[in-house]
Formats: structure tokens, C-alpha cells, sequence
């Protein structure tokens, strides 16, 4: 594992794989050029613990503001991983290469923790405000995801509807009854659901249809183009005028 490995990088993914046949689970092939993994992110010396209080990982909250009156009501967690060499990176950077290693379980346990921790602290000071996490295709399949989160609102003595949890569109367009029971367990659960980049896949009003949200969250596409384009502006009024239609928030 700390010697370098003279394998090319065209056989990088059938490497990857015969070895993870052979050991029966997801492990790391990396030379010092880190030709065989991510880049660069998962080789022996910067795999990161994904639990702990010692995860490299940290959390930013990005305020979402009431428009009648400015005030801050929510906010949503952006994790953030303290590489040791590539300095401060964002999920794009690391996400992809976690989903790929079989790590979003631990890692999304991390994240919900750090963010309720910080619910809990702002509480404590008077703020009452909710927090938001972004959950993956991945993390709505794990059979524990429901009772991981009960059991961290007990933690933190929070009332599920603190918790905004964000799934997408495609995350319920891959035909899977597992994901759909999840989102299922986790309304009785009492969690708020949000539904993010709302708008950008074929089958929005479908999904509507079988899943109540108490969030759309309008894609930045259509609000970035509202002082151009007349469609956009057609776009977001009725969207406005659905999202109050179904009792949720619209978050643009």
C-alpha cells in the first residue's frame, strides 16, 4: 500500500475491481501518483476517518432568508473536507470518490451529527432555527439511515421537525420501493423533507403526485436568468404559486 504501483492507468477500474473481488469489499490501490484512485484523495496517508471527532471533516451553514422580512429561519449544512495536502475541499471533490468506496453511510452519520451538534448549541442560545442535510441515492437505500437519525435527535434532545433532510429528484427516479419506504419512514418519523434542484428533472409533477414535501427547492438555473428572460420569470411565479398550493416552503 506505500509502495509505488507500476500498473497503468488505462487498467485502473479492472484493477480496482478484480482486487476488491478478491478481498470482498472496498479497499485502496494508490501509488504516490494516486494514478489508481480519486485524485489523489484516498491513498493511504489521506484516507480520512469518516467518524469520530478526529474526521477532517467540518461543517459550513449557508442562512436561508425569509423574503417578507429578512430573517434567517433555517440553514443548511455544507460539508467540508481539511485535506492535508490539497487544503479545503468541496463535496464535488470528495463526494464521488466517498460514493464510490462505500463510505456515504459513515460519512452522512458524521455530517448530521456535526450539523445537529450545532442546532443544538444555537438553541441553547436562543436561536431557533432548523438545519438542513443533503442526503444521497445511497444513504435512502441504508436500511438503518431512519433509526441512525432517531436516535441522534434523542442525542441532541431535538424535535424531528428541526431537521430538514434534501434528497433530489433523481434520487427517487432510480426504481427502487427500498428508497420510497425510507422517504416514507422518515416523514413518520417527523423530519421535514425538502426537495432540491426541483425543477431540473422529466418527471417533477409526477413525483409530487406520490410524495408530500414541505420544501421545493428551485433550481439556481431558472432564478439566475430571472432579470432576462420572461420565460424564467413565468417558471418561478408558477412555481411560487404550486409550492404554496402544496403547503410547502419554495426555496430559491
Amino acid at each position: 500500500m506505500g509502495r509505488r504501483l507500476a500498473v497503468p492507468r488505462v487498467w485502473h477500474r479492472s484493477v480496482r475491481q478484480r482486487y476488491r473481488s478478491r478481498r470482498g469489499g472496498p479497499r485502496w490501490l494508490c501509488g504516490w501518483h494516486c494514478s489508481l484512485c480519486w485524485p489523489g484523495l484516498w491513498c493511504s496517508r489521506s484516507r480520512p476517518r469518516f467518524a469520530g471527532d478526529r474526521a477532517p471533516f467540518t461543517c459550513y451553514y449557508q442562512p436561508k432568508i425569509n423574503a417578507s422580512d429578512e430573517s434567517v429561519h433555517s440553514v443548511e449544512a455544507l460539508v467540508r473536507w481539511r485535506h492535508p495536502t490539497r487544503g479545503l475541499l468541496l463535496p464535488d471533490q470528495f463526494l464521488p470518490a466517498a460514493e464510490d468506496a462505500g463510505l456515504m453511510r459513515p460519512l452522512a452519520a458524521r455530517v448530521l451529527d456535526m450539523a445537529l451538534t450545532q442546532l443544538r448549541s444555537w438553541r441553547d442560545d436562543g436561536v431557533m432555527v432548523t438545519v438542513a442535510v443533503n442526503l444521497s441515492t445511497t444513504n435512502l437505500l441504508d436500511l438503518g439511515l431512519v433509526a441512525s437519525i432517531a436516535r441522534l435527535l434523542r442525542t441532541h434532545d431535538l424535535p424531528p421537525e428541526s431537521l430538514i433532510l434534501e434528497i433530489t429528484e433523481s434520487t427517487l427516479t432510480t426504481d427502487s420501493q427500498r428508497a420510497r419506504n425510507t422517504v416514507a419512514a422518515l416523514r413518520r418519523l417527523g423530519t421535514r423533507l425538502s426537495l432540491d434542484d426541483y425543477g431540473t428533472g422529466w418527471s417533477s409533477l409526477a413525483r409530487l403526485q406520490d410524495l408530500s414535501v414541505d420544501e421545493l427547492k428551485l433550481d439556481q438555473v431558472f432564478v439566475a436568468r430571472l432579470a432576462l428572460d420572461p420565460r424564467s420569470i413565468a417558471i418561478v411565479r408558477s412555481t411560487v404559486a404550486l409550492a404554496h398550493s402544496l403547503g410547502a416552503d419554495l426555496v430559491a
